[in-house]
């Protein structure tokens, strides 16, 4: 429904529902880190009124507003951004009828769409909501090209309307993957990028639009300017076509830097090559992933202003293209100045594993000659710089005046292992944190066969 109204609809919309939904709220008695870099402060508080941050910080900085919550000393923090995640795209992911992570028999790459297929009820969401996750970046997996199709930002609220920015960006692999999926070599990959961007810069150009939509101004209406049908019905002669229209016609926002482009790159010959396209392609808006090799070309990546969604736990190779992958990487990039945030996990579907995976890296700094980040690094490069590469920085990620009210309370550090969320507001609303795990767990927690489910009467 939401993708059907007016931005103007959509926004008025979602102040009505915002604004008699939303809490206001004040949680007291806890260190704050507002996640934007800098150290957690003892004994603060958060005011959320309308759904919105209004104070972050030492208790007496703000009056009270709302339902006090006592967080009994433990932390608050905004909700984590995942980056790179594939959740709401399946349920069961080795059964194929429920799952949309890959199209590898259809006649569209570029074209395809995610935000069409997310589904809030699906058990990973709930799970990862439970971890704290309150964003997140959605996209499936390259199938037949090297173009996997267009990712969403989605929220992780308990409500039917998941997505806050559909076709947010567009994902492609290079590197070892990639060339398997161009042909064979990397040579063909490169050649398949080139020829796609300027096929559609020709697109555009013959169809007299240089763009087919615009970043919304405001994130919270949930709704984008569609491809212009102007683009997908034109007839404009085009040489040496590979693309289909639709596909063409998808990536002229690219092209032209109305939207971003995720490349998967891992060795560092890689990534100067994808940096260089550049220079052909000067408006691209890009954004490198994986990245295993990119403290070798760190002070490049940082030059180019490009940021990095980055894998934390690539420490050892396990493929020809980051034979020198080193724990390391996350830390040394930003001390180059590149702009990193932690994700494109291993696991896809666990981002609610990112606090640990940020917990290593601050580990790891304290290791004599190890290179890590300090404890605000490691938490804004999960929720604030994830946020700010997403193009919603400000808004999301972080805790502070005008910031969407995603709170998340825990009961002890949240990059220690053992903490975990008692509390997860998104937009201001209070969350569930059940889910099929915990009810799982509460079921068979005792020996009581009363607790069984009836298939297993005697």
């Amino acid at each position: 429904m939401k993708r059907l109204l007016s931005a103007a609809a959509t926004l008025g919309l979602a102040l009505s529902a915002g604004s008699l939904a939303a809490q206001d709220f004040t949680v007291t008695n806890a260190t704050v880190a507002t996640g934007d870099g800098s150290e957690p402060v003892e004994g603060g508080i958060v005011v959320v009124t309308g759904g919105r941050v209004t104070y972050a910080g030492a208790a007496g900085g703000a009056a009270p507003a709302g339902t006090v919550v006592d967080a009994g000393g433990g932390w608050v923090t905004p909700g984590i951004f995942a980056s790179l995640t594939d959740l709401g795209l399946y349920d069961v992911s080795g059964v194929s009828n429920s799952n949309d992570l890959s199209a590898r028999s259809s006649p569209f790459s570029a074209a395809l769409d995610f935000s069409t297929s997310i589904n809030p009820a699906s058990t990973q969401v709930a799970v990862s909501r439970a971890g704290g996750v309150t964003r997140a970046t959605a996209i499936g997996t390259a199938g037949s090209s090297i173009f996997a199709g267009q990712g969403a930002i989605i929220d992780l609220g308990d409500d039917p309307e998941p997505v806050v920015r559909p076709r947010a960006f567009q994902m492609i692999e290079l590197g070892e993957r990639g060339g398997a999926l161009a042909g064979g070599s990397r040579p063909a990959a490169h050649a398949l990028l080139r020829n796609a961007l300027r096929e559609a810069r020709q697109y555009g150009e013959a169809s007299g639009i240089s763009g087919s939509r615009r970043r919304p101004a405001s994130v919270d209406t949930g709704d984008d300017v569609p491809i212009d049908p102007r683009l997908v019905d034109s007839e404009a002669e085009r040489d040496d076509v590979l693309l289909s229209r639709f596909d063409a016609a998808a990536l002229v926002p690219v092209v032209s830097g109305q939207q971003q482009l995720y490349v998967r790159a891992e060795r560092a010959a890689d990534i100067r090559s994808v940096l260089a396209l550049k220079g052909e392609f000067p408006a691209l808006d890009l954004v490198l992933v994986g990245v295993s090799e990119g403290w070798l070309v760190a002070r490049e990546i940082a030059a180019a202003g490009v940021p990095v969604i980055a894998d934390p736990l690539d420490d050892l190779p396990s493929s020809f293209e980051q034979l020198a992958a080193t724990q390391d990487n996350v830390g040394r990039m930003v001390d180059a100045g590149v702009t990193v945030a932690v994700g494109s996990y291993s696991d896809m579907e666990q981002p609610r594993f990112a606090p640990q995976y940020a917990g290593n890296l601050v580990s790891l700094a304290r290791v004599p000659g190890r290179t890590g980040l300090t404890w605000g690094e490691a938490l804004a490069s999960i929720t604030s710089i994830p946020a700010q590469i997403a193009g919603v920085g400000g808004r999301y990620g972080v805790l502070a005046p005008g910031a969407v009210a995603d709170v998340v309370i825990w009961d002890g550090d949240p990059l220690e292992l053992s903490s975990r969320p008692t509390r997860v507001f998104i937009d201001g609303i209070d969350q569930p944190l059940t889910n099929h795990q915990t009810r799982l767990r509460d079921r068979y927690r005792d020996l009581d066969e009363s607790d069984l489910p009836k298939a297993y009467d005697r």
